[in-house]
């Protein structure tokens, strides 16, 4: 299973999409400084998960959600974000 996940940074007003198979543990390299991508902008939060059967749907649901604007990804993340 794989997970598409959105994250949050308040400190930098941006959202961070990605996938992987253990979401605690990515969300903690995000939050330790370990991607380069999202360092800048730590501390990062958990606002959604949405759970997979391969990664080729996986690829298909981060794709969508990357070419969100930022109004309807946050309408995304109200109907299937982390409760």
């Amino acid at each position: 299973m794989l997970f598409v996940y959105i994250l949050y940074s308040e400190k930098g007003n941006r959202y961070y999409i990605g996938q992987t198979s253990d979401v605690e543990a990515r969300l903690h390299r995000h939050n330790s400084g370990y991607e380069k991508s999202t360092l800048p902008y730590m501390p990062w939060k958990l606002l959604c998960k949405i759970e997979k059967p391969n990664r080729s749907e996986a690829m298909i649901l981060e794709r969508k959600l990357k070419n969100l604007n930022t109004e309807d990804l946050r309408k995304f993340i109200l109907k299937y974000g982390v409760k």
